[in-house]
């Protein structure tokens, strides 16, 4: 039975490993024993403190098998992206250039620097080992920060986002970076991608020209990247944007890896959540029925797993004695349900599910 819940320092181990493992190496989960053990603690402190507002809160998950008695994945919420230093994205944009005297019309693509995604919420730092891939557990994982932000809204912008890492060629590097930040850092992408994990990617934005960049000048490599997201991150991707996520004008400064955003209250796990009181049976005794995200209302001490989403006739969430222990709750107590399955996944490819761009972008 896996559960995500809330990091505890003797987690950091585990992160330390799953930062090491993941695929591409990710600058908001750096492998820096210091840094990750700087973020658990962040977080304990956000869970312990009153708020009423987003801020510079970090709130880091991790999922548990107990069985192994250790976390084998790990995801973030940062409540406000650029909180302490502002979050700077690559901005996709049109420039129009025009003369009557040649009849010339031309539209180019540019990418101007921005920092409009700061005030947004940021789901990031996402890593699961590869054995629980295409499991039940990539979602829980991955959606278990909405269930918790469905709890607590007022700890959270009403836009939310998340930043893809981005294509890499076959030796690891990025071609868009090659074509960009390479001329002005002269540092791999690897590297820099490693020093800014330590850091903040705001330093990066310093040194970055500040004019708007033509698309025509860059590389047909490094266009060809812009909004394509990591082989790896495919399926996360689709899952989002089947959430209700939809593709934004915005993409990453290092990689132009895609970001996504999304009014809070259209997402599905949003619409369809629900409270039901506790109804403890046999775990043979329940009723078949879809899988869903069951979540406590223990800030301090959040769970949620996986079960089914079997109703009595009176409405109570029927669930065995061994879920209701995981999520430390009693007969009677609420829970928060929503279910696991998401309309339209596993229909067509991605380019045949995405959404497009959110129109107020367009």
């Amino acid at each position: 039975m896996l559960l995500v819940r809330s990091a505890l320092p003797t987690d950091l181990p585990a992160l330390e490993r799953l930062a090491a493992d993941a695929v591409p190496r990710l600058t908001n989960l750096p492998a820096h024993r210091d840094r990750l053990e700087e973020r658990i603690v962040r977080s304990r402190q956000a869970l312990a403190a009153e708020v009423a507002f987003p801020g510079d809160e970090h709130y880091t998950f991790v999922l548990e098998d107990p069985e192994r008695g250790e976390a084998v994945g790990t995801a973030t919420i940062r409540a406000q992206a650029g909180a302490q230093d502002a979050y700077y994205t690559y901005r996709q944009e049109t420039l129009i250039h025009a003369s009557q005297q040649l009849n010339v019309r031309r539209e180019v693509q540019t990418l101007a620097l921005s920092h409009e995604v700061s005030e947004v919420s940021l789901l990031c730092a996402y890593s699961l080992e590869p054995r629980y891939r295409g499991t039940s557990a990539e979602s829980l994982l991955r959606r278990a920060r909405l269930m918790f932000i469905a709890q607590y809204p007022e700890r959270f912008a009403g836009i939310l986002a998340m930043a893809f890492p981005g294509f890499l060629d076959g030796a690891g590097e990025s071609p868009f970076w090659n074509s960009v930040g390479r001329h002005f850092f002269m540092r791999d992408y690897q590297e820099i991608n490693a020093l800014a994990g330590i850091r903040s990617k705001s330093f990066i934005a310093e040194v970055m020209p500040q004019f708007p960049l033509y698309l025509p000048l860059l590389t047909p490599q490094a266009r060809a990247a812009i909004g394509r997201e990591h082989p790896d991150h495919e399926v996360a991707l689709a899952e989002m944007l089947a959430e209700g996520f939809l593709r934004s004008r915005h993409v990453d400064i290092f990689d132009a890896g895609p970001v996504i955003k999304a009014e809070r209250e259209r997402l599905q796990t949003f619409r369809r959540a629900a409270w039901h009181p506790v109804r403890i049976r046999p775990a043979h005794a329940l009723p078949d029925a879809e899988p869903a995200m069951v979540a406590n209302q223990r800030l301090e001490d959040f769970c949620c797993v996986v079960t089914r989403y079997a109703l009595s006739p009176t409405g109570q969430l029927m669930l065995s004695p061994e879920h209701a222990e995981r999520l430390g709750v009693v007969e009677g107590r609420a829970v928060l349900a929503a279910p696991l399955g998401l309309p339209g996944m596993g229909e067509g490819s991605i380019e045949e599910r995405d959404p497009g761009y959110d129109e107020g972008e367009l």
